[in-house]
């Protein structure tokens, strides 16, 4: 389990200067790695970033990589996932502490007995789990492919889907499915970003479209303003990460409200810098992903530390439920 943020203290001490990032960058070239960043890092971590993107699409760069060694600027299961991917590959993570409250909130052990108590089901998970729930697992999904991979599954199936009750809730209403469970699982910085919130901030800027993450609590309510017409439907968009930047290029909007952890606005800026993205909660800062600090990474380079290891049996059941959500379609922006 993962230890509670309050109670780590990230590496410091280190500026993340023009010399840091060439010192960075000299070092990835000697230990021949590829340097991944989730866009929830820091910004100077995502810009000193070989590759910047979501989870599951930095595994499959990774994956596709010539680089030996990955190092994971993300939280721990997402460099599970890489190592899953990758099994030949060295995957280092710059603190292994970084956990993930989500992932945490399903163990393989709960899950099994889930299973148990629904011996016909079947069970998709989201790729925010660890590599041992992978592997009690039928089928992965992503935020923006969850709705597929469910639909997917015949009809008179029993569903146990987990962990995230946000995402469960947004397929179950897409879907029209009353045979799909959905774990009490969450994500605690996207549980926090609330109804009353959004609401209050859509109120003063109307004209905004809405960026919504699934995982977050107020996805049900933003779909309840477009409904009764306090937002016009069309600008109500549940979208994962990487479908945000895709829609961050096209959207018409002056302004965005972005309904995700706040480290997702570097790369909408980028993507559309003439746009005005704000947060709908600035507070909703993960302090998991921030342990990723220069620091760290300089450390994580230097000294060859933090390594990820997966078991192979572990991992080869966790890789067969990964590929069966590929084989169903494109899984488009991860999480």
């Amino acid at each position: 389990m993962t230890a509670h943020a309050d109670e780590l203290t990230p590496y410091g001490g280190v500026q993340a200067d023009a010399a840091w990032a060439e010192e960075v960058r000299r070092l990835a070239r000697q230990r021949d790695a590829v340097l991944l960043a989730h866009n929830y890092q820091l910004p100077e971590i995502q810009e000193v970033a070989d590759h910047t993107g979501d989870s599951l699409a930095l595994s499959r760069i990774a994956a596709t990589s010539d680089a030996s060694t990955i190092v994971f600027c993300g939280v721990h299961f997402m460099a599970e996932t890489a190592k899953i991917l990758s099994p030949d590959k060295t995957v280092l993570i710059p603190d292994a502490r970084a956990g993930c409250s989500l992932a945490d909130s399903i163990t393989a052990e709960q899950l099994r007995e889930w299973k148990a108590r629904h011996p016909n089901a079947v069970v998709v998970s989201y790729v925010n789990t660890t590599a041992d729930v992978k592997a009690e697992t039928d089928v992965c999904c992503t935020s923006s492919n969850a709705v597929d991979v469910v639909s997917s599954i015949p009809a008179d199936t029993e569903i146990l889907f987990c962990p995230d009750q946000f995402l469960g809730a947004h397929v179950k209403r897409v879907t029209g499915r009353e045979n799909l469970h959905v774990w009490a699982g969450e994500c605690h910085v996207h549980a926090g970003i609330n109804g009353p919130e959004l609401a209050e901030r859509a109120a003063a800027d109307p004209d905004a479209d809405l960026f919504i993450h699934p995982e977050c609590g107020c996805a049900t309510s933003a779909l309840y303003l477009a409904g009764e017409g306090t937002v016009a439907p069309e600008r109500v968009k549940i979208l994962s990460t990487g479908d945000m930047l895709t829609a961050a290029r096209s959207t018409k909007a002056k302004s965005v409200l972005v309904a995700t952890e706040v480290g997702m606005l570097h790369q909408l800026r980028k993507a559309a810098p003439e746009i005005d993205f704000r947060a709908v909660n600035d507070r909703a800062s993960c302090r998991y992903m921030k342990m990723i600090t220069p620091a760290a990474l300089l450390r994580c380079l230097r000294e060859g530390v933090d390594e990820v290891h997966v078991d192979p049996e572990t991992a080869a059941r966790a890789r067969a439920s990964v590929q069966r959500m590929v084989e169903i379609g494109t899984p488009g922006g991860g999480e």
